[in-house]
């Protein structure tokens, strides 16, 4: 038997179990139980026309929320499994890629990039610094590369590179994909793929979308797809070809995280009534609150000035010096889970997660939390 207690979201009153810790983590980040709900309606055939209208559903909304008129490939993985993906389909094996690194998430793309017997060159940056359209082009005027691969919002460091800058650049090489990762961007922080001419932007459910885990999504041009056709071994999972096939039918080749779907819609309304663009200014202003808390209380922000994530603020701490540890535990007895820094970098900052349907009420909430433990 649960005990239950209520906690302010806006002008809602939310019941929870007691023991309901919100995340307050980059990922995978709290879900409204409107949309914990719609998962558990009856479950259809994937082969049915009832999945056929639900798919043809979320590709109208996940192209408005895409900003393409392109389509929109959704499977049942990680953004890991596209990251696979696109190394793959986009990346010919007498050709390189270029991966722009600069944090552990870019690092690991490029990473699967060479797991999959791609050549790879790398732009690399240090942590908590932006990559510059001048590096892309210095890059591309030294060699010919049939994929540019950068991660949009680099969620280990905050920041966020500069992507309409970056294909500007790319659009002057006709042979040159633009493969974006934005995983922690998407829904977050201002992208507009057709606008901007990127050919791939990849996604999952657990960030900024505001889903639980498990689906992930893509907006890919034609371009791509007349690259996978060059490809001979584009695997089996990810084969571009047999997801498009799948798509123009309303479907995908292999059984999908239908369940996910149920709620992918539900949640795409509720994004598309709010307003794309309303969203992207939500989360600046929760990123604006938190850097002042920062700044009040004697941190740092860790991303480069001017770059700063508007979905997750990596708190430099090397200075003030807070045990991390500590800081989770305390929160934790308030029923918020905390991050503490990742990779090299943790400890040394802490990232305080401000991304999908969170509302000034939770963050204030959260960074009372934090300053009671930092002055307490």
């Amino acid at each position: 038997m649960h005990n239950y207690r209520l906690y302010a979201d806006g002008d809602k009153k939310i019941t929870m179990s007691e023991n309901h810790q919100r995340l307050v983590i980059p990922g995978p980040v709290e879900v409204r139980k409107e949309i914990l709900d719609a998962q558990t309606e009856w479950m259809i055939g994937h082969r049915s026309t009832a999945f056929a209208e639900l798919f043809a559903r979320l590709q109208g909304k996940l192209r408005q929320a895409f900003f393409t008129q392109s389509r929109v490939f959704v499977q049942g993985s990680s953004g890991t499994g596209l990251w696979e993906g696109a190394s793959r389909n986009c990346i010919r094996d007498d050709k390189k890629a270029l991966h722009l690194v600069g944090g552990a998430f870019s690092e690991r793309w490029a990473e699967i990039s060479k797991a999959n017997g791609k050549q790879v060159d790398v732009i690399e940056v240090e942590w908590g610094m932006a990559h510059t359209p001048e590096m892309v082009a210095e890059a591309l005027k030294k060699s010919a590369y049939d994929a540019v691969c950068v991660v949009h919002n680099e969620t280990s460091t905050g920041v966020t590179n500069p992507i309409k800058a970056i294909a500007d650049v790319v659009r002057g090489y006709d042979d040159t994909l633009l493969l974006v990762d934005t995983v922690s961007g998407f829904l977050g922080t201002e992208l507009r793929v057709d606008d901007w001419g990127i050919d791939m932007a990849l996604t999952s459910s657990q960030k900024a979308f505001a889903l639980p885990p498990g689906i992930a999504f893509a907006a890919v041009s034609d371009r791509v797809l007349a690259r996978a056709k060059q490809i001979q071994y584009r695997g089996y999972y990810f084969d571009f070809i047999e997801i498009e096939e799948s798509l123009i039918k309303n479907n995908t080749p292999s059984t999908p995280p239908v369940a996910l779907m149920y709620a992918a819609d539900v949640q795409l309304d509720a994004i598309l009534a709010e307003g794309i663009e309303s969203r992207w200014a939500r989360h600046a202003a929760l990123r604006d609150m938190t850097h002042q808390w920062a700044f009040t209380n004697g941190f740092g922000v860790f991303a480069q000035k001017g770059y700063e994530s508007a979905t997750v603020t990596t708190v430099d701490n090397r200075q003030k010096g807070i045990n991390v540890d500590d800081m989770a535990k305390f929160m934790k007895k308030k029923f918020f889970e905390m991050d503490k820094g990742y990779g090299k970098i943790k400890g040394k900052t802490f990232r305080i997660a401000h991304m999908g349907d969170m509302q000034p009420t939770m963050l204030e909430e959260v960074l009372s939390g934090l300053t009671e433990f930092v002055q307490g």
